[in-house]
Formats: structure tokens, sequence, C-alpha cells
């Protein structure tokens, strides 16, 4: 039975507030260092956290009771996957709670991009009435490929289905397309697309898939959307394919060089050149991960959250 829970990351007070209503004793850490965490993790049932921590090996080792770690979004990139799952410690994330956020702010981004929308806007405010180098591109007609096809690329596929496009999409998995996106191999993705939209997790197979090599599978050139994790994509490789035309744009809510909180990005850092040609450019629109950051998204992923917990706590008792 679940009694006590650590909650590393300050989110959406319902979460709080609707466990403790269900009897679990919830204490809040916002503030300490994973070494003081380590040495008092051995009274919790369970972790509930964002991005602030990594939870270790030598946390873990340390967690006698710990029964689940959840975490508030769509990865769980920040915890020791391998050593929980041999522990038998469940873990739980809410890539339903921010599917919808993420693929609307995905549309958003493409659509600035190819209508040059911040670029006119900017020149307008500095005097500027340039019609004929802002003229845009339509989605309509296009073929969009989507690399990823779970819980945001199966959201995104399905708010594309009014731009009278050709949805495709690839996935590990199979047998994932639905009436939005038609399932395919790379090698179709690699020679039909115009747009590619990258929605997969962060893991070794997928750190810095998007390179020089995979660039130069395509038969034209392309926009490129990223919403994902920045470490899946080699800035440097990137920065050249615009320099180069092989990509038209690219729509980057997430940089390779993000701290792992996401949190901070300019605080005390000495950043590469390649990402001060990312900003320099015109070929391209970044947000700092926010894709997945509304409102209503904060309270999505409570909800799930709470509803996963007391889901776990329920077994546990039968």
């Amino acid at each position: 039975m679940i009694k006590r829970i650590l909650i590393l990351d300050k989110d959406h007070p319902y979460i709080i507030y609707k466990l403790r209503k269900e009897g679990f004793i919830c204490d809040e850490n916002y503030f300490d260092p994973i070494e003081e965490i380590t040495k008092i993790i051995s009274l919790y049932d369970g972790i509930i956290l964002r991005s602030r921590l990594k939870i270790n090996k030598n946390l873990l080792k340390e967690a006698k009771k710990l029964k689940f770690i959840a975490r508030i979004g769509s990865g769980v990139e920040n915890i020791d996957k391998d050593y929980a799952y041999k522990k038998k410690i469940i873990l739980i994330s809410t890539p339903e709670g921010n599917k919808d956020a993420v693929a609307e702010h995905a549309i958003a981004m493409l659509l600035s991009i190819m209508n040059h929308l911040f670029i006119s806007n900017q020149e307008i405010r500095k005097g500027k009435w340039n019609r004929e180098p802002n003229r845009g591109r339509e989605i309509k007609g296009k073929t969009i490929g989507i690399i990823g096809y779970g819980n945001t690329g199966k959201a995104f596929a399905k708010k594309l289905s009014g731009f009278e496009a050709t949805i495709l999409c690839y996935d590990i998995l199979p047998k994932v397309g639905d009436i939005y996106a038609q399932q395919v191999d790379m090698k179709t993705i690699f020679m039909k697309s115009d747009i590619i939209s990258l929605h997969v997790p962060y893991t070794r197979k997928t750190k810095g898939m998007i390179n020089e090599d995979f660039i130069k599978n395509f038969s034209k050139p392309f926009y490129f959307i990223n919403t994902s994790r920045g470490g899946c994509v080699l800035t440097d490789h990137l920065v050249q394919a615009l320099k180069n035309g092989k990509i038209y744009g690219a729509c980057l809510d997430v940089i390779e060089y993000e701290r792992c909180s996401f949190e901070n990005f300019f605080h005390h850092r000495k950043l590469p050149k390649n990402f001060f040609d990312l900003i320099h450019s015109k070929k391209v629109i970044m947000t700092p991960h926010i894709a997945g950051w509304t409102k209503e998204s904060k309270y999505k992923m409570a909800q799930i959250i709470v509803k996963k917990i007391l889901s776990i706590n329920k077994k546990t008792l039968c």
C-alpha cells in the first residue's frame, strides 16, 4: 500500500490537494540536491517530479519502499529506467496530458516559418514593407512525414487533417497508423516528405538521429519541426543543412544544449557558435521548450498523474 509520497517539483496544486484528500502523506522538497534526497528516500513509497533532478542508481539503491516514480511530462529520460525496472518500480509519465498542446504548437511554428510571420512582423516594426521577399508556402498539397507516432504524433496528424495534406508516419512499432496518417517505412518518408515533424522519446537510439547522414537521405528539401528533445538533433549538421538549402526552415522548441531540467538556458553558460548560427538565421524559429506548456496541459497532466497513482495503489491493495 502507498502511504507517503515525495514531491520534488512544484506543479499544479491539484496533485497535492487530491492526493492528500485520498489519504496520502505528501512531503514537498523543491530545493535539496540529489545527495540529500538519497538520504531520506527510504521513507517513501512514491516520487513525483518533473525534471529538476536525475533519479539515479545510487538513489534507487536506497529506495527500499519505493513502488513508483511519476514524472509530470511525456518522457522519463531523467530516470535510470533499467535499474528501476530491475527493482520492479513502476514508472509513470503523462504524454496524454500535453499531446494537444504540443500538436498545436508544432502547427503554429510551421505556419509561422512557412509564411514568414515572425520575420515580416519584425520588418514592419522597423519600417520595412517587404511583400515579395515574404511570399509564403501553403501546407495544402504537401506531404508531411511524422517520425514517432505515439500520443503527440497522433495528435499532430489529427490536427493537420483539415489542411488537405498527405500525412505519413513512421514508428518502430507496427500497425500504429490510423485514419489520419498512413504508416510507411523510412525510405518512403525520405522520398516523399516536404515537412518532417519529430515526435520520438530521447533514448540511446534517438540521440543525434537527425544528423548529416539522415538529412542526406531526403530526395528534396524540407521543413523540419522538433518538439521532442533537443538531443535528438546534431546542431552542427542542422545548421549546415540550413545553409546549403537541404532544409528550408527549422521550427525548434527544444535545443541540443538544454540543461537536464530544461530551465535557465542562458545562465552562466558559454554557448557554441552553432547556437548563434541558429538565432541569427531567418530560416529558424525557436521557442523555450514550451510546446507542451499550456495552462490546460498543466491541469490535464496533474489529473492524469493522480489517476495513475490511485490506480497503482488500488492494485497494491488487491
